[in-house]
This record gives structure tokens, C-alpha cells and sequence, in this order.
């Protein structure tokens, strides 16, 4: 039986998703979507800034700037919305795609030749000759014939320990820490590998011990979904990533303007969710405003400490009744990207130059970007889990400078003063208790009397943090309801 109304609690990018599908299961149902926030989105948020100068403007994103093609979820968003014009995409032979680079610090390199800001290999060709193969190598061959040592008891770990059990320390502390700066801005030896990295961990059960061995081996076929992408995939095909003209919130936009104009979907903007109650035909929902609503089924996509505050009974209720709580692990770190190295000096982790493979964003377009493109756009990443370096507005720029950090190059220290403004909003960290943990302790505090599996949660602190991974959350919301 279709449920009768549901409220999606959060308007962030699982929210949307998750409204969008359900009105496509469900469309005689009622449905409301509760953002705290004035705008939809989330995470997602984009600016254009001006360039009087120039005649021209760039596009900013705050939050995720690219999306890769390897969620079908999101190509499917892609088609349903139209919005396939509006795409821009990154090919895989292209400069932008496959110029990496990684800097280790003087202090922290195993040999002199590896110190300092070097390419990350993209070919085989590219790993013989690079400084970095006297790591890389050793540690792959190695581990292809390494017999297995998974601990039988273990049924999740840090990254840091997973790769330095298969590939070694030096291995695990140059690329494996790397690798965790560029997605979470976390540390890498807290980090779960099975809810971060689920990849890793299957490949070494496919491969009988072996990471390199599961990934030779094919992997097993499963019934999945059917998705209606359209012809997207083939538009995709030699792509590696992809974003929009007009940035990722032509994603969020045209996902709330489609619910907007749906006669059963109800959008609440700036309207805060404070109390949660369970009732026996459904639930209680009681808003900032003093609004009341009654739905019968709910779908969270806050996060779960927040979900864990607001489920209490209902304060107009006379009868004693029990509060439950949602477990939770884990902490909030900045979003940043690109480089850790265990014990670095505290300063610029990372730097994404976007109007390498976004210029097609921002205005007047070039022909050829590289030899007539005006401006340059870049992303610089600061903190994770290292205190945050001095910011320009309370540094003299006398007082900034390179001996703040002494093997921090003079280039990054000039960047830090052009400044002039820092995100720091927090990206959820699954530490690596997360899945064995707080997984099964969260599905169980699900199972209240009187719920049924009415209330259900997604999102970042529950499937994964990356866009495809909240869009696919979004999908399979409520899946056993109807």
C-alpha cells in the first residue's frame, strides 16, 4: 500500500533525490520537503563573480565541483531533468585529466629523490620513469604474491591499516594518506576502509588475500537496478569527469524546480525541524514555526546526531513515553583535498586548478584556454585534521610568510594572502568502527514499536559522502515501503 504522506527531512542533495524518486514511485502521494537552510542544495553551492577588469566572470563552487561517470543514479538525473545540454565534460586523454601531482615534504621523504612536488604516474610508461617507482612498484609486485593477512575477528579497519598490512608503512603513509586528503580531509588511520573504500576491501576477499589479485579477477554478476539514462552513458564513455555550465547547482536547481511543480510535493525552505514524536498512526513533526505536521512515513537525510536530538515524544503528549536516539560515530572535518603526509607542517593541503578542465564555465570563453585564457581559477584546500594555518584577515602580511612554515614553498605562501575568504563547513568522517559498529546499532534503534520501518535515513554519515553516492541513497529511500 502507498504510503499517504511522507516527509523528507533535509533538502540537501539525498533529500532532493530522495523526494524526486519517491514522486515518481508514489505520485498520488502527498509528499514535504523541510530545509532548514533559505536555499536547496546542500553542500552543492556555486557563485559567479564578476570581472569588471576583464569584461568577464568566473564561476566559484563552494562545495563538490566535478562528478564522475561512473554513478548511473546521477546519469540518470542527467536525462530525467533535460539537462544534457547544459553538460560540460573532461575527456580522459585530456591534460587536465591525467596531470597529478603529489608533494612530500623533506622531512617526511624516504629518499632525497621523492622530496618535493612530484607527478603521480598515468601510464606504465610514465610509472618507469618516475622517482616515485621505487615506492610504487616494490609495494604492488609485492603484495600480488603476499599471503593473507586479514585478522579472522576483524570486520573493519582503518585505511592506514589496511594498506600498510597489504602495501607497507611507506606506501600507506606517502599515497594512502594522500588519497584520504583529497576525498575527506580526514585521517587516514581513523578512516573505515569498508565504508570509505569498499572497493579495497572487496577486491582482497576476491582475491583471496590479495588487493591486486581481486582487481585482475572479474567481479561476480549481480541482478541490479534497471536506470533510464537515455543515451547519456555513450555521451560518457571517454569522459573523466563531468560538471555544468552553470555549475553543480543546475543539478539542485532543476531538481527542486521539478518537485516545485509537482501538485503533491510541498517545499518548506528556512523551516527548521525541532522535535520528532512517534505516534501510532505515524509521526509527529513539529517545525521552528510551530508548525505540526502528521506523516506516515519519514525519510531522514539530516545527519544523525541531529536525527538522534529531534526523535523525543511529542511535547503536547500527557502520557510518559520513551525518547530514543540514533547512534553515531565519527567527526566533522573540513572539506580540503590532495595531500597528507603523516606529521606535515600544517598549511595548504591541496590546490585543484579548476579553469583547467572548467573554463568553460567562466566568461568571455577562449578557444583555446592554454594560450588565450585570461584568468586562472583555482581551488586551494587548508586544515583536515591539522589545526588551520594563520588566515590573511588576522595576519599582517608582514607577519605571513614562508617561516610560518618552513618547507611550505614561496608560491603556496603568496596564494594564502591573496585570500579572502575560507569554507569551513564539515564533511562527515566514517571512522573505521563505522560499519561493524554504528551501521547495525543504527538499524537497530530503527526498529522502534510502532515505526514498522516507516522511518528510514540516508545520506552523507550513512552511504557515502561523494554526489553519486547521495543521489543513489536518494533512489533507494523507502524501498520496501508500497
Amino acid at each position: 500500500m502507498a504510503p499517504k504522506h511522507i516527509a523528507v527531512i533535509g533538502g540537501g542533495i539525498t533529500g532532493l533525490s530522495s523526494a524526486f524518486h519517491l514522486s515518481r514511485r508514489f505520485p498520488k502521494t502527498r509528499i514535504t520537503l523541510l530545509e532548514g537552510q533559505p536555499k536547496l542544495g546542500g553542500w552543492i553551492r556555486n557563485k559567479r563573480i564578476d570581472l569588471p577588469k576583464d569584461s568577464g566572470s568566473v564561476l566559484l563552487e563552494m562545495g563538490p565541483r566535478t562528478l564522475r561517470p561512473n554513478a548511473k543514479s546521477l546519469l540518470e538525473l542527467v536525462h530525467l531533468l533535460g539537462l544534457k545540454d547544459k553538460l560540460i565534460t573532461v575527456p580522459k586523454n585530456s591534460a587536465a585529466a591525467k596531470t597529478r601531482y603529489l608533494y612530500i615534504p623533506r622531512s617526511s621523504a624516504v629518499t632525497p629523490e621523492i622530496a618535493g612536488l612530484q607527478a603521480l604516474p598515468s601510464s606504465i610508461a610514465s610509472l618507469l620513469f618516475s622517482p616515485l617507482r621505487s615506492i610504487l612498484l616494490p609495494a604492488v609486485l609485492k603484495e600480488l604474491v603476499k599471503a593473507s593477512n586479514r585478522p579472522k575477528d576483524i570486520t573493519d579497519e582503518s585505511l592506514d591499516s589496511f594498506l600498510t598490512r597489504r602495501f607497507g608503512e611507506t606506501f600507506a603513509h606517502t599515497f594512502g594518506s594522500a588519497l584520504v586528503h583529497g576525498i575527506y580531509a580526514a585521517d587516514s588511520r581513523n578512516l573505515s576502509v569498508r565504508t570509505a573504500f569498499p572497493t579495497l576491501w572487496q577486491a582482497e576477499e576476491r582475491g583471496k588475500g590479495s588487493v591486486g589479485r581481486g582487481f585482475l579477477m572479474p567481479e561476480r554478476k549481480f541482478t541490479r537496478d534497471a536506470y533510464e539514462m537515455g543515451n547519456i552513458p555513450e555521451l560518457m564513455r571517454k569522459v573523466s569527469v563531468y560538471s555544468f555550465k552553470d555549475g553543480m547547482e543546475t543539478l539542485s536547481t532543476a531538481l527542486g524546480d521539478h518537485l516545485t511543480a509537482l501538485p503533491d510535493v510541498e517545499v518548506k525552505l528556512s523551516t527548521k525541524v525541532t522535535q520528532l514524536s512517534v505516534k501510532d498512526d505515524g509521526f509527529d513533526i513539529y517545525t521552528q514555526w510551530g508548525e505540526h505536521i502528521k506523516p506516515s512515513h519519514i525519510i531522514s537525510c539530516i545527519p544523525l546526531p541531529t536525527l538522534s536530538h529531534i526523535l523525543s515524544p511529542s511535547p503536547s503528549s500527557d502520557t510518559e513515553a520513551d525518547s530514543y536516539s540514533i547512534p553515531h560515530t565519527g567527526k566533522d572535518n573540513n572539506i580540503v583535498s590532495s595531500v597528507q603526509v603523516v606529521n606535515f607542517v600544517p598549511g595548504v593541503l591541496g590546490t585543484v586548478f579548476d579553469s583547467s578542465s572548467l573554463y568553460l564555465q567562466d566568461t568571455p570563453v577562449s578557444g583555446d584556454y592554454y594560450t588565450q585564457g585570461k584568468t586562472t581559477k583555482l581551488t586551494m584546500m587548508v586544515g583536515g585534521p591539522y589545526p588551520l594555518p594563520r588566515h590573511p584577515s588576522t595576519a599582517s602580511s608582514n607577519s605571513f610568510s614562508s617561516t610560518d612554515f618552513p618547507e611550505q614553498p614561496e608560491l603556496i605562501t603568496a596564494l594564502l594572502k591573496l585570500l579572502q575568504s575560507q569554507l569551513k563547513r564539515k564533511l562527515p568522517e566514517p571512522v573505521y568502527w563505522h560499519i561493524q559498529e554504528n551501521k547495525s546499532e543504527m538499524r537497530k534503534a530503527l526498529e522502534i514499536p510502532g515505526m514498522e520501518g516507516r522511518l528510514d535515513v540516508a545520506g552523507a554519515y550513512v552511504d557515502g559522502v561523494s554526489v553519486g553516492d547521495c543521489v543513489e541513497a536518494g533512489r533507494r529511500a523507502g524501498r520496501n515501503w508500497g
